[in-house]
């Protein structure tokens, strides 16, 4: 049985821990190459884990040169969304010059894949639900970094037959994610029984649960019809912050929500949730576990945890 050697960078974070855990289980060799070692706790036998910053060409360089690898999934870098001056020129860098330098040395001569994670940042103000036609508008430094990184391979795949696919993630959710993020944040609010704020919440958003996620990745992997493409992974289905937050709220059965005490950020586009037609139509995919379900599983976690 031939070997499919996998790199993941940015294999130890919330989707990257799940995407190894099922690559393994599809037969992948995977190599996890990312800025922090895993946790005690986290970390498998099966995978070869390197440290390192992907925007340090030399120490990627080396760490990399003996290594060959049949597919690359890049998480790399970090939401933020800081203005230019204030961090947001790092947020660009650590995007896009990270990226120059895996393809500066990867050896494209074997390479069958290369699946960038994006973001539905790249959206911008497009109106919902968005789709892949839409041409990108970046409305910050990280959907501009992220949108720049699109570009960029839809070049090479243009020009150079890159093996390209860019996955356009919206919002992900599940057990075991950062606390700092979005539902983590609600749902420990309520778990403590406390007043914590949070915006109107009239935005509407497309939260996927991690399960369905990776499994959309992977299959880009095996499906020769995604090189070239950018696609969507969403659940498809609009929900309100505000919704989503009293969900929350009713299933914990406590917790104070102060609703408006945060302001909208600047140019937010009020309206982001993902067409999935294009993901059902080349990767035969649609998700499987509804926002019920899915947050049930969630909160369960974190009730654990607390």
């Amino acid at each position: 049985m031939t070997t499919k050697r996998l790199l993941i960078i940015g294999g130890t974070g919330f989707i990257g821990r799940n995407l190894v855990i099922k690559s393994i289980e599809l037969g992948y060799s995977v190599t996890v190459l990312s800025l922090s070692n895993p946790t005690r706790e986290s970390k498998l036998n099966e995978v070869f884990y390197i440290q390192c910053d992907i925007n340090n060409y030399y120490d990627l360089q080396q760490k990399l040169t003996e290594n060959s690898f049949d597919y690359v999934i890049n998480l790399g870098g970090y939401v933020d969304h800081s203005s230019f001056l204030d961090g947001g020129i790092d947020v660009m860098e650590a995007h896009f010059l990270g990226v120059l330098n895996i393809l500066k040395i990867i050896d494209w001569k074997i390479l069958k894949r290369f699946v960038q994670i994006g973001s539905s940042d790249e959206y911008g103000n497009s109106v919902a639900p968005q789709n892949e036609k839409m041409p990108g508008s970046a409305i910050s430094p990280y959907s501009f970094g992220k949108l720049a990184v699109t570009q960029l391979l839809e070049m090479l795949y243009r020009t150079e037959n890159f093996p390209m696919v860019v996955i356009r993630l919206f919002l992900v959710y599940g057990p075991g994610q950062n606390s700092e993020r979005f539902f983590p944040q609600i749902i420990n609010g309520c778990l403590s029984g406390d007043n914590f704020p949070v915006s109107m919440g009239e935005q509407l958003r497309d939260f996927c649960y991690i399960d369905d996620i990776t499994r959309g990745i992977l299959l880009t992997l095996e499906k020769n019809e995604a090189i070239g493409e950018v696609i969507n992974l969403g659940s498809g289905n609009p929900l309100s912050i505000k919704q989503a937050i009293k969900i929350i709220q009713k299933t914990v059965g406590k917790g104070n929500p102060d609703f408006g005490k945060y302001s909208y950020r600047v140019d937010e586009n009020m309206e982001l949730y993902a067409d999935i037609t294009k993901a059902n139509k080349i990767l035969n995919w649609q998700p499987n576990v509804d926002i019920n379900h899915g947050l049930n599983k969630t909160i369960s976690y974190f009730k654990e945890q607390s």
